[in-house]
């Protein structure tokens, strides 16, 4: 294959780069991630029996795995001789295990395990089915020892044997040498003097439009890829204890089915007893009914007049959720639920090339001959400032909205700042759809509806000159343009909430059922100022082993809705703190100075309404950290092509912020993680890391 001769010299230049980078990850892997496979060289490999001796507390089953009867005795005993110190969970094949977990329904797919040796235990060890890495562990032991099974009475595991004295295989993961060929290859584009730092941004540039489309269009199949697998392992999202809440987590499922069948309210049975409540708000009241048995009382659905509804935006049950119904029920009696994380997923793939849209239009409308290095690096800032990451991963229906919100509010502003033609000409077919996608974020995340305030510096100016000018008719059409499509998307919503709470303001918040009684509770004022250090100052906590990262407790003086987080936003991207020189850069970002001035204050509007309404959630920062992103990105900007020295800081803090993003997907504590989603593959992840300690 022939390279142009440019392509070709920019190869020979990246070249030596790509080669020492190369050999470096090859060494990590072959050495690094290998170390336990030539520690255990020496291994004996031997086992005093073929099975091993269980405690009065275990039994094995027909199957031959390993059964708790009694946690407290609940061990196997064998020796180590002391030639490896590693030792392996030997576990059912997954075929076999696959087809046990319908005959055993306390069949585990993980299994906690503790090496007691010479008076002394060791720490707890994890092991996965679906994770052959994390069967291997390192536990210094010579002699006999019990390996204790942590498990509840009445559980079955995976294991069938412990086995000592092992030897770790060679493993040469695909995987971890993609990633840090990605991250060779990045390091690489950015480094100094690098092609891109010294190529002005120029989207009339063929070249580079089909950069930007091959950029979109990774993304589109990525977010394709994570639709296809949600649908394919979607199972069903309702779980509940005795003596508890119900737990359902297809509440957009469940609004769909509602409208298919011409109301507004949840099919979703009322117990008598809820429904007699004198004050069905009084947490206490439902405690003594669960305590009762009485069930299904759902967590954190809005009840009503003896009727279940969802407070969460009616719009994406309307997009995909009753579409996905109505389409599978050609096929399928009743049709099938969309999961939730698929919807999420589609939403946030919309988000994102929305997102990498706009940044790249409004820098090239504030600094023409910025640079495509400086426009990719803050593209990336953007994202992860935005929160994606965490909207990424934390796929539940608490995200739906927001993400929902996030494609609609990203692509509106794209399109209005599209509306000025080259010759300066007003193009209303995009003002019009800019104002259509802002209104229907109320029907999404009506927080995100507040950025609609984006209009008046956008498109007031123009609309007074042509008043002034005695333009009437252009002045009427331009208004037209933003007022008529926002009043005709938004009045369904409001129509929408009148059906349900008798009021077109009415969302229904208040009426959730939760951990107290929200027609009552007001935030203290106390805790204002603390929720909002949280928000922005959270400092992140780290640990030595994996997943380094923990989730921070949010503890307030009184109580108000508040849960641990991993971070606050200025430690996850320190560059949003260059917002606060927007105020200064009137003359550098010119026209569009009013609207980032704008979006500077409709953030702080938000980050208030947000703390003293909602309290502090870690999903909510993305309520207001896309706006503050917008001037933070033109104010780096401007600082990257007029001092280059702050290229290399910028690219840092990014290379901070996406490490501290990704380790946040492992964090446990907080709300959905991997592990949630897919246990073996985040114990897999993890014992690239545990088994090296």
């Amino acid at each position: 294959m022939r390279f142009p001769h440019r392509l070709r010299r920019r190869l020979r230049a990246a070249a030596p780069f790509l080669a020492v980078g190369a050999v470096l990850v090859l060494i990590v892997e072959c050495f690094v991630f290998n170390m336990p496979f030539f520690r255990s060289i020496p291994a004996s490999t031997d086992s005093t029996a073929a099975m091993n001796e269980l405690g009065p507390g275990v039994r094995r089953t027909v199957d031959g795995l390993l059964s708790v009867s009694d946690p407290t005795e609940a061990y196997v005993t064998l020796k180590a001789d002391g030639t490896s110190p590693y030792w392996r969970m030997q576990m059912v094949d997954r075929p076999r295990f696959e087809e046990a977990k319908d005959r055993l329904p306390t069949l585990l797919e993980d299994v906690h395990v503790r090496v007691q040796c010479d008076g002394g235990a060791g720490a707890q060890q994890v092991g996965s089915v679906y994770a052959p890495g994390s069967q291997y562990f390192e536990s210094s032991c010579s002699g006999t020892a019990r390996v204790w099974l942590e498990e509840e009475a009445g559980s079955v595991t995976p294991l069938l044997n412990v086995r000592a004295n092992v030897r770790v295989p060679f493993r040469f993961n695909w995987v971890r040498v993609g990633i840090g060929m990605v991250l060779v290859a990045l390091a690489c584009a950015f480094r100094p003097g690098s092609q891109l730092w010294r190529t002005p941004l120029d989207m009339h540039d063929r070249r580079q439009r089909r950069a930007m489309a091959t950029v979109c269009a990774t993304v589109g199949v990525a977010t394709l890829a994570a639709v296809v697998g949600a649908i394919c392992w979607a199972f069903r999202m309702e779980f509940h204890k005795e003596g508890e809440y119900t737990f359902d987590f297809d509440q957009y499922d469940h609004i769909a089915q509602a409208l298919l069948h011409g109301h507004v309210w949840l099919d979703l049975r009322v117990p008598d007893e809820l429904a007699a409540l004198g004050n069905p708000y009084d947490a206490a009241a439902r405690h003594r009914l669960l305590q009762d048995g009485v069930t299904p009382i759902y967590w954190d659905y809005a009840y009503r007049d003896g009727k279940w509804y969802s407070y969460f935006g009616v719009l994406p049950a309307l997009l995909l959720f009753v579409p996905y119904r109505a389409v599978t029920s050609l096929f399928v009696p009743g049709g099938l639920a969309l999961p939730g994380a698929a919807a999420e997923f589609l939403f946030m793939g919309v988000a994102t090339v929305f997102s990498l849209l706009l940044v790249t239009r409004i820098l090239s409308r504030i600094a023409p001959r910025v640079s495509v290095g400086t426009t990719a690096v803050l593209c990336m800032a953007y994202v992860i400032g935005a929160d994606f990451v965490y909207l990424w991963f934390h796929t539940n229906f608490y995200t739906i909205p927001i993400a929902a919100a996030m494609a609609l509010v990203t692509a509106g502003l794209w399109l209005w700042l599209g509306a000025w033609a080259p010759d300066g000409t007003l193009r209303l077919r995009y003002v019009a759809g800019g104002s259509v996608a802002m209104a229907a974020t109320l029907g999404c995340r009506p927080t995100f509806a507040l950025a609609s305030a984006l209009v008046l510096p956008l498109f007031g100016p123009y609309a007074l000159r042509r008043w002034r000018a005695h333009d009437r008719r252009g002045a009427v059409r331009c208004a037209a343009a933003v007022l008529a499509p926002a009043v005709v998307t938004v009045l369904p919503f409001l129509w929408y909430n009148h059906a349900r709470f008798g009021s077109i303001t009415d969302f229904g918040n208040a009426y959730q059922i939760t951990v107290t009684d929200m027609t009552r509770f007001h935030t203290p004022l106390a805790n204002l100022l603390p929720t909002l250090g949280y928000y922005f100052f959270l400092p992140p906590t780290w640990q030595p082993s994996f997943p380094f990262l923990l989730a921070s407790p949010t503890p307030l003086a009184s109580w108000s809705f508040t849960e641990p987080s991993a971070y606050g936003l200025l430690w996850l991207m320190p560059l949003m703190v260059a917002v606060l020189a927007v105020p200064f850069l009137r003359a550098r970002c010119g026209k569009l100075w009013p609207m980032l001035m704008t979006a500077l204050a409709v953030a702080a509007v938000l980050v208030v309404f947000d703390t003293a309404v909602g309290g502090y959630s870690w999903r909510y920062m993305a309520d207001f950290g896309w706006l503050l992103m917008l001037g933070a990105t033109v104010a780096c900007a401007l600082a990257m092509e007029r001092w280059h020295w702050t290229r290399g800081i910028v690219v840092l803090t990014v290379a901070w912020a996406l490490l501290l993003s990704v380790l946040t997907v492992f964090v446990l504590g907080a709300g959905s993680s991997l592990f949630e989603a897919n246990s073996g593959l985040y114990y897999e992840i993890r014992s690239w890391f545990t088994i090296l300690e």
